[in-house]
């Protein structure tokens, strides 16, 4: 057996150490998300890493492909809140401007459709392979999720508060889609990402708000 297979049996389903590992850094990535922790990104790249293994060994190729986008924006993650922090400084939390946030919803809504018309006429969406309308609905939730991960994780590097409210739009889609679609455990995850962003967000809009921005924003 080689790596990618490397795992063990729980009620009679093998569990891959490479999903295991890879779904509890995605969890930590959230939780040193709330602290603003630099460690947040080398943990979600070697999430990433393992979660991107394991989709390939399932032949799962659309949720390899969004791994390695979530790989990519790590480094970018990494590299903005090193900048940001230079010098000992603490990082800027803000809430997006309009501009910001016109992006980030007109991106979410045209790349939804892109991607959701690349992922039906590649078959690379589990969905494109159930028929009629049920189908087409189901390959639009996965491109909606696949592009606003993505969003939350660019915005996130940016120290956007505004990226916890994405994820929260992601998890208004993810949550149910794997419940409904049978996935109890997947679903159960998002649930608890979801609670956890809900936590990280008041976590990130209080300290905008104490913080030197926050208080000259007040102030103006």
């Amino acid at each position: 057996m080689n790596w990618l297979n490397a795992g063990f049996e729980i009620f009679n389903t093998h569990v891959l150490w490479t999903d295991l590992v890879g779904n509890i850094a995605a969890l930590a990535t959230v939780l040193l998300a709330m602290r603003t922790s630099m460690w947040t990104w080398p943990v979600q790249f070697a999430g990433a890493v393992l979660l991107f293994a394991a989709s390939i060994n399932a032949h799962v190729t659309g949720n390899a492909l969004k791994q390695a986008l979530f790989a990519g924006l790590a480094v970018y993650g990494w590299w903005a809140w090193r900048r940001g922090t230079q010098n000992g400084g603490q990082l800027a939390i803000r809430p997006a401007h309009w501009w910001e946030r016109s992006m980030l919803i007109a991106v979410m809504l045209v790349g939804t459709a892109v991607i959701g018309l690349l992922f039906y006429v590649t078959g690379l969406s589990w969905g494109a392979s159930v028929p009629g309308v049920k189908g087409m609905a189901l390959v639009a939730a996965d491109a909606y999720i696949f592009v606003g991960s993505a969003m939350a994780t660019w915005a996130q590097g940016r120290a956007l508060v505004d990226f916890w409210i994405v994820w929260v739009a992601v998890d208004l889609v993810g949550v149910p889609l794997a419940f409904s679609s049978g996935l109890v455990v997947s679903g159960a995850v998002y649930g608890v990402f979801f609670v956890l962003v809900l936590v990280g967000f008041v976590k990130w809009l209080r300290e905008y708000r104490t913080g030197p921005l926050g208080v000259a924003a007040v102030a103006q």
